[in-house]
């Protein structure tokens, strides 16, 4: 069964749920009003260090060069990257002045269309159903929230009537597979593991037992690593490979948890890890209390890899779908 590894591993173990899994109906549910609006009150309050800086420079401004030079410096202190913030000024100037502007707080409104016309195409609905099961691949650098943005996600997917199956890839960190092993408890999700086994053959071995429990969604969780360890990005391909063997055009989902305080180093894990693995989608983590929100102005312009959830908090409900419209109404006010 594990030809194509060096050597055999130990046979998985198996965490089972300690009840059965849902019924399978593949149907996204959308927000209640009272939990979107609360919500966007903690996604405004997350980002509050982020939108102080703005907002402020628009409180009874003059439109010219002094506002563009205070919006200019402000936006590269969110971290929007140079490009962006050259493109977003550039645009401004020109709305400015095409619609007559005069109104500082109607310059504020046009710069809001912008940002919501630049982040638009990294909102991507997660579609679910697509394959049965769905093998998702969760890549991130040590410390962006992985193993817990996995839990969240379970239950995001739990709570839309998908099956789960946990595959504990992280074979390095001493406590990664104890804290995956908490949340498919937590969760009541199988979680398969090896103690000190080959991750990819902890990912084969998952995708396989997904496909003959009838498992809805596979997620396989990666050992958290720096683009420069190049040793450990070349893993990270074995594992995709395998997981391909495993189940043929899977993984069906390859996505990046990003901690949004990095700032500009998120951009560069961006690309560092679509160039290794080929992208599908991203997930911000830590949103909440940066003042470098505005990265996500830099990974539109640069590299618009989809961004299918943002955290703001520790707790489940903490962690929601992006909405680009939300977003800048967090920043902008």
């Amino acid at each position: 069964m594990f030809s194509f590894f060096k050597k055999k591993p130990a046979a998985p173990e198996i965490a089972p749920p300690k009840a059965a899994p849902p019924e399978i109906t593949a149907q996204s549910a959308a927000l209640s009003v009272p939990v979107k609006q609360s919500w966007i009150a903690r996604l405004k309050a997350g980002l509050s260090k982020t939108s102080s800086n703005l907002s402020v420079l628009f409180v009874g401004a003059k439109i010219g060069d002094e506002l563009y030079e205070e919006l200019e410096a402000a936006l590269l202190m969110s971290d929007a990257g140079i490009d962006a913030t050259a493109f977003l000024l550039a645009a401004l100037k020109k709305k400015v002045k095409e619609e007559k502007l005069l109104d500082a707080a109607d310059v504020k409104a046009a710069l809001k269309t912008l940002l919501i016309d630049l982040l638009t195409p990294l909102q991507k609905p997660f579609e679910l159903g697509r394959h049965k099961p769905m093998v998702m691949m969760i890549s991130g650098v040590n410390g962006a929230g992985k193993t817990t943005t996995i839990g969240k996600l379970a239950k995001h997917l739990q709570a839309h009537d998908q099956s789960v199956l946990l595959a504990a890839g992280d074979t390095f960190r001493a406590a990664a597979r104890e804290q995956l092993m908490v949340w498919g408890e937590r969760n009541n999700v199988s979680v398969i593991s090896q103690e000190s086994g080959d991750p990819a053959a902890v990912a084969f071995d998952a995708v396989h037992s997904a496909k003959a429990r009838a498992i809805d969604v596979v997620m396989v969780d990666t050992a958290g690593r720096l683009p420069t360890q190049l040793h450990l990005m070349e893993e990270l391909k074995k594992i995709k490979r395998v997981i391909g063997k495993g189940m043929d055009g899977a993984p069906h989902e390859t996505l990046l948890v990003i901690d949004g305080n990095t700032g500009q180093n998120a951009l560069a894990q961006v690309k560092a890890f679509d160039d290794a693995l080929g992208l599908t989608g991203l997930v911000i983590t830590k949103l909440d209390g940066t003042a470098k929100g505005g990265v996500l102005a830099a990974i539109a312009r640069v590299r618009p890899v989809p961004v299918y959830f943002i955290g703001i908090g520790e707790k489940i409900e903490d962690l929601q779908p992006f909405i680009a419209a939300d977003f800048v109404d967090a920043l902008l006010g």
